[in-house]
């Protein structure tokens, strides 16, 4: 990527991981658009940031996302930077008691969303000549991941989707990474946390001290964290990274306890 401001759009980024991370390029000088689902959210958003670009979204949704890319290249005169956020935890039982429709809106979130904003970013990026796409994926796209097959399934995919990408784009100058980060500090991880302990028995404090034995460094992450990976990955420095699972968890061991 150039030294010169870069155009970025980063999906779900009203709150969490999204937020940091378009806190993070605007924090450089970036020009940023980001969308949402949550209507409250992306107007507190836009109160604090008002240079940044909004649109209400659900990824998901191909019209969704068609109105999401024409807005913000209008916005933007263009793309350089896709970051592909938006996910969902889905639900938290066996893989006997998975719902269809949790399965199919958990896939439809976290990987046809990663999906339709690619595809409609790859033909821009190209044209160009240069670019970077960075697709969120997760530790649990790294190991398996008990009561969670819905979304182990998407993160699993997301990676497979990254390295194609990388492999399609790349000839053309674009960039395809993809984040793994481990459990996040936040209202989701502790959501997360919460529906663990009641399908397993045990205390959200139990849980949460599992998460912490099995990763080395013995610690959470933070929004911040994964959003120093991206713009490490969107900078002059990591020009030369592409087609990655790259990991942000103190080095996950295991995902069972």
């Amino acid at each position: 990527m150039t030294g010169t401001p870069l155009r970025v759009l980063v999906t779900a980024a009203a709150t969490g991981i999204g937020r940091a991370i378009a806190c993070g390029f605007m924090a450089r000088g970036d020009r940023v658009h980001i969308c949402d689902i949550d209507s409250g959210a992306l107007a507190a958003f836009h109160a604090a940031h008002p240079e940044a670009g909004v649109s209400l979204a659900d990824v998901s949704v191909e019209a969704d996302v068609d109105r999401l890319f024409e807005e913000a290249t209008a916005r933007l005169g263009g793309l350089d930077v896709l970051v592909n956020n938006a996910g969902i935890a889905g639900p938290t039982v066996p893989v006997e008691d998975v719902a269809y429709d949790d399965w199919r809106r958990c896939l439809a979130v976290n990987l046809d969303g990663a999906f339709l904003c690619a595809r409609r970013a790859a033909p821009l990026l190209k044209a160009q000549g240069q670019g970077a796409i960075v697709n969120l994926s997760s530790t649990a796209g790294l190991f398996g991941y008990p009561n969670r097959a819905p979304y182990c399934a998407a993160k699993w995919a997301i990676i497979g989707l990254t390295k194609t990408l990388a492999m399609e784009l790349g000839p053309f100058g674009v960039q395809v990474n993809a984040i793994c980060p481990g459990s996040v500090e936040g209202p989701r991880m502790a959501r997360v946390i919460a529906a663990e302990a009641a399908v397993t028995g045990r205390s959200e404090a139990e849980v949460r001290r599992s998460y912490e034995r099995s990763v080395s460094l013995r610690t959470f992450v933070t929004p911040e964290d994964v959003a120093g990976m991206v713009l490490f990955l969107c900078s002059p420095a990591g020009k030369r990274i592409s087609g990655q699972a790259l990991a942000v968890d103190g080095h996950t061991e295991s995902l069972t306890s």
